[in-house]
């Protein structure tokens, strides 16, 4: 499959980004955003190119490189290089979209990338079909920077129980993580992530489970409202379900479910 390195001008940066595509004709844009420390490429390979399955005939995938290993999300005691040099990471995304000028444009991102879905998610209501959240909870409200309600979108949400960086049970940032990812603040626990993102979706029916292997799924559905499901990974660490297993000092790897193929089915939809 096509695979090529390509840069666009974005409020006075050069930006960066890797293209996997089968065509130039596209309907769907798959934007995945790196979690801290990594680049677009690394993260592809830290995945084992898991995602590249979902560039397909109408379907191109763009992995973006953030800004010296990070994006500029909206928690707001983030203190890495892009929210100090307030890095508009915003003005990178709409500009790669409007490179490829695609129908429709879904979202992951895992970690400080999956923090930077939530900020699109509430800053720009309505830029995104579905997205994906891996490894990462929403910020306590007064730890939010955009004071903006999020548009109703289908969403994904994928955590691990034994987490140590970005804890399942939400709370404080550990002073360890603090000082290494340059991050600060409380955050809610993964089911009360959930939770919000299926209120502000106008969901009020209880959510039901399914359990493959290690793998839970609590969906929040309701007729006529957008998706929100929680997959918890019982038992995993800060990482990616899928074939690759990540670093040891990550924590262990869900291999009972592939979160691109969760992905394709809820861009699917």
């Amino acid at each position: 499959m096509p695979v090529t390195r390509a840069s666009v001008e974005a409020a006075g940066r050069t930006r960066t980004y890797t293209l996997v595509t089968r065509t130039d004709e596209i309907t769907d844009l798959v934007l995945v955003f790196h979690g801290s420390k990594q680049t677009a490429d690394k993260h592809r390979a830290f995945t084992g190119r898991a995602f590249d399955a979902l560039a397909t005939a109408d379907t191109a995938v763009a992995y973006l490189d953030g800004h010296k290993g990070n994006w500029n999300d909206a928690r707001r005691g983030s203190r890495f290089p892009a929210r100090v040099e307030n890095v508009d990471d915003v003005a990178f995304t709409e500009a790669v979209i409007a490179r490829h000028a695609p129908d429709r444009v879904h979202a992951i991102g895992y970690s400080n990338g999956g923090q930077f879905v939530f900020r699109l998610l509430h800053e720009r209501p309505g830029l995104l079909a579905a997205a994906v959240a891996i490894g990462a909870t929403m910020p306590t409200p007064d730890g939010f920077t955009v004071p903006t309600a999020p548009a109703p979108t289908p969403l994904l949400l994928v955590n691990g129980t034994r987490d140590r960086i970005v804890r399942y049970e939400g709370g404080e940032v550990k002073p360890w993580a603090r000082a290494l990812f340059k991050v600060d603040g409380d955050n809610l626990s993964a089911p009360a992530t959930a939770a919000y993102f299926a209120r502000h979706n106008g969901i009020t029916t209880a959510p039901t489970s399914t359990t493959t292997g290690k793998a839970e799924r609590t969906a929040h559905a309701q007729d006529g409202r957008p998706p929100v499901t929680l997959l918890t990974a019982h038992g995993a660490g800060h990482t990616i379900p899928g074939p690759k297993k990540a670093p040891f000092v990550l924590g262990s790897t869900n291999r009972d479910v592939s979160t691109a193929d969760l992905a394709r089915e809820l861009f699917a939809r």
